[in-house]
């Protein structure tokens, strides 16, 4: 039989939820944020550092998704609360997917280190951190579209992966014309592509959040949606 305290008490239960929610992601973007320094810094020690947030960041992962399944059968939520939780769940999955992405920098960071930075490399090492500053701050833009309940900074964030992945574009460009002019980059030249590839991938995921923010709100499912249909629904 399901819980039937006020549902005050289930508000709070949902409060604490997207608290909990935004806490992960300020892990994720923790872990984020710091896989960028140390690629772009050649920091061995900071890239350490994000593979122990990664642990921090799948324990969340799974004590949040083991709670927010207890709430679904214990209270048997509808409408605007049970889309909250649908959300939460997937947006879950997202966040850990960035860390994942994010430990992918760290591991080419320490590889890169152990075979040495080829001089030709360091203008797309460069490009790295202008298109991970896009990708970060897409994240961080999900996470305060989240924690407002905001579908125009939502809608922000859908727009703003056009130019994450023209950046993207442009970087392995640059990555595949260095390694074409010496031969010597081509092994960090490949780890810097799939660098590339973890940070293009994290802007996909700041999409999907953003995507459930509009879910939460619009109770409209817009993925593989056409932008203009998207901008339909949200203005």
């Amino acid at each position: 039989m399901y819980d039937t305290l006020p549902q005050a008490h289930f508000d709070a239960e949902l409060d604490a939820v997207s608290a909990r929610l935004l806490a992960m992601g300020g892990l994720a973007e923790s872990q984020l944020s710091q896989a960028l320094y140390a690629i772009t810094r050649a920091s061995g020690e900071t890239a350490s550092q994000v593979l122990q947030l990664e642990r921090r960041l799948n324990a969340a992962e799974v004590e949040l998704e083991r709670e927010l399944w207890a709430m679904v059968a214990r209270r048997q939520p509808t409408a605007r609360d049970l889309r909250l939780l649908i959300a939460v769940s997937k947006m879950v999955r997202d966040l850990e997917r960035i860390g994942d992405e994010a430990t992918r920098v760290a591991q080419a960071t320490h590889r890169l280190l152990a075979h040495g930075l080829a001089g030709p490399l360091r203008d797309p090492i460069a490009g790295i951190g202008a298109t991970g500053a896009l990708a970060l701050r897409q994240l961080r833009q999900a996470l305060d579209a989240f924690a407002r309940l905001d579908v125009a900074l939502a809608l922000a964030v859908l727009r703003s992966d056009e130019t994450l992945d023209a950046g993207f574009e442009q970087l392995m460009r640059s990555l595949v014309a260095r390694m074409g002019d010496d031969p010597r980059s081509i092994s960090p030249g490949i780890d810097l592509m799939f660098v590339a590839k973890a940070l293009e991938r994290v802007g996909d995921h700041a999409k999907n959040l953003a995507e459930q923010v509009i879910y939460c709100v619009k109770g409209a499912d817009v993925r593989h949606t056409p932008m203009d249909g998207v901008e339909a629904l949200v203005n």
